[in-house]
């Protein structure tokens, strides 16, 4: 075996951790962009691979879940091939930039492209879709005049009504937190402690399970993510008839629909920081926002971008939460330990 295949070998052994396989070994003076994601692998590929086609630029994608891949990214060190790090949920994102996994840029695009609210006020990550929190309901049950807020599902009307997702989730611990920083502590605990006491059933260990378990009686109103309402639309469009959506806290005061987010940032030690940035500002833009977010069911986070046809169907004008999205996932932690103490599993 020569020394240069002995020496290949060495490296990707190195770059092998916790059994997961490494990124391709880059050419020599290749133009080339290495990004861990946790998005999968089949609805971000097709997207790179069109950047690659209209920029020359080759995309080295390694795919796993959102925790597994930040540790990677953490272990690794300097010597990570990483130049952009995609993850979902705030909480991700937050906890990415706080561990000192990402690096601030200077981007006036991500800026332009990004909305405040739906970015790091550090410059460390940016949102790349959009993914809503909200209501679902049985309409031969429930009439919509009679929902309102998150928190109004803690009232005793709801009792042995009400469906949720498991308290291990992220998405149920960033709802959990934007109460947190609205709220403050004491209140947000009553609120899910209310949330605990009105379950119909056990909590559920994904949305598609809880929306299908409204469609089957099992529950009248349950809480969300909008894009696994559009998978059950896209695979069956009768689920519409037994499941509608209501966009919560729209009314004056009531601070807004929660919005949760896919993101990404620079890593830290990228070894081609401008090509990273380059591909996250081109993510962002009205070009590939489209390819970035339809399919998915995911809204584009840039306001340019027309929603998917779905989406556009079942109405996505509504007041989303002004609340940051890093204040928000900065109380990732808080809200753990909150479902925690309540019985929230």
């Amino acid at each position: 075996m020569s020394r240069l295949v002995t020496l290949i070998f060495a490296v990707a052994a190195v770059l092998t951790l916790g059994g997961l396989a490494a990124p391709p070994v880059q050419a020599q003076g290749q133009q080339t962009v290495t990004v861990y994601s946790s998005r999968i692998e089949q609805l971000i590929k097709p997207l790179f691979d069109r950047y690659t086609a209209e920029t020359g630029v080759q995309i080295n994608l390694l795919t796993d879940r959102g925790g597994a891949i930040a540790e990677r990214l953490a272990a690794e060190g300097a010597g990570s091939p990483a130049d952009i790090l995609l993850t979902v949920d705030m909480g991700n994102l937050w906890s990415a930039a706080e561990r000192g996994l990402l690096r601030k840029i200077d981007s006036p695009a991500l800026n332009a492209n990004v909305p405040a609210n739906f970015r790091d006020p550090g410059d460390h990550w940016w949102g790349l879709s959009r993914r809503e929190r909200t209501i679902f309901f049985d309409p031969s049950k429930v009439k919509p005049e009679q929902l309102s807020t998150y928190e109004d599902l803690a009232e005793p009307k709801w009792k042995g009504k009400l469906c949720l997702r498991t308290g291990k989730q992220t998405y149920t611990q960033s709802l959990v937190a934007m109460l947190l920083v609205k709220h403050g502590e004491a209140k947000a605990e009553q609120i899910v402690r209310g949330w605990v006491d009105n379950l119909a059933t056990d909590v559920f260990t994904n949305d598609a399970s809880l929306l299908q378990a409204i469609a089957a009686g099992q529950c009248e109103v349950g809480i969300a993510n909008t894009y696994y309402y559009g998978r059950l639309i896209s695979r069956d469009a009768g689920i519409k008839d037994k499941v509608h959506l209501f966009w919560a806290n729209q009314g004056k005061d009531e601070g807004g629909a929660h919005v949760n987010l896919s993101g990404g940032g620079v890593t830290r030690h990228a070894k081609n920081p401008a090509g990273a940035q380059k591909l996250l500002e081109w993510l962002s833009s009205a070009d590939a926002q489209s390819g970035y977010t339809h399919g998915t069911f995911e809204s584009p986070v840039n306001p340019a971008v027309e929603p998917d046809a779905i989406i556009k169907d079942w109405g996505i004008q509504f007041i989303p939460s002004p609340l940051n999205a890093a204040e928000i996932g900065a109380r990732q932690p808080d809200a753990i330990r909150l479902l925690d103490r309540v019985g929230y599993r």
